[in-house]
């Protein structure tokens, strides 16, 4: 049998006193093919009355790197990030599809970039943040693909591409995995390792796991004195019943705000 991975680092961040509410959202995949989305999503970030929202990865469909803000569906993001985060904390951990978003765009918008797993200290409570992919251990495939394009050689010669090339090649990548994912009934979608994601919990002293990536929402017990809260994702396009939910922290614990028009 294989030795357990590697523990990653646990960084802190600790919400101070005067906060109210905590909004936690991933997986809204936005792009220009998402435009309901894309409003439902302003409309939250600009009216919240959260004291801080925290996105877990998966904002975006794509992102291929922080010179494509400035122009198109990407600028238009940008705008709200900015907006929002001129009113309120905004702190953003990077995803499998926007795993490029830099430090460059990340300070323009004054949004805060989190580290993935980052431990929440607020309210009286411990919570554990991830995107979750990492958590993924039995998709073997794409954590050989994740373990590559998260190198800094890898994302050093695909910056140094030219913009026009880099959004083909990601187009390639985004349609391979979405010929993936049809292939598979959701049923059958890898899950986190739940024995691992204990192990991150146990080790950080957090009772709690919040993640995305899965798409599948949960409230789930993983083992006595451990749960996690599976964000949902996020899909007022598509031809089935809209999605788009935030979970919120308070001084009373977690709960689930449904947004879908």
């Amino acid at each position: 049998m294989p030795p357990p991975p590697a523990l990653p680092t646990f960084w802190e961040f600790e919400a101070p006193d005067d906060w109210t509410a905590i909004d936690f959202i991933s997986d809204l995949h936005l792009s220009s093919a998402t435009p309901r989305t894309f409003e439902v999503w302003a409309g939250y970030m600009r009216g919240t009355t959260a004291s801080a929202v925290v996105i877990l990865g998966d904002l975006f469909e794509v992102w291929v790197g922080d010179d494509a803000r400035h122009e198109g569906f990407e600028a238009r993001c940008v705008d709200v990030l900015a907006d929002t985060a001129a009113h309120r904390v905004v702190a953003f951990a990077c995803g499998n599809r926007d795993f490029l978003v830099g430090g460059e765009m990340l300070r323009d918008c004054g949004v805060r970039a989190l580290s993935d797993p980052t431990v929440l200290v607020g309210f009286g409570e411990r919570l554990l943040l991830s995107h979750g992919d990492a958590l993924c251990l039995d998709d073997h495939e794409y954590q050989q693909f994740r373990s590559m394009v998260r190198s800094p050689a890898w994302q050093r010669d695909f910056l140094a591409k030219p913009l026009h090339e880099r959004q083909a090649i990601v187009r390639s990548m985004r349609d391979q995995s979405e010929q993936r994912k049809r292939s598979t009934a959701p049923e059958d979608w890898v899950d986190i390792d739940k024995a691992t994601a204990v192990r991150w919990m146990h080790e950080a002293h957090t009772p709690t796991l919040i993640h995305g990536h899965t798409h599948r929402p949960a409230h789930e017990v993983l083992a006595p004195g451990y749960m996690r809260e599976v964000l949902s994702d996020w899909d007022c396009d598509g031809p089935g019943t809209p999605r788009a939910e935030v979970l919120r922290l308070r001084g009373g614990g977690l709960t689930r705000i449904a947004l879908a028009p």
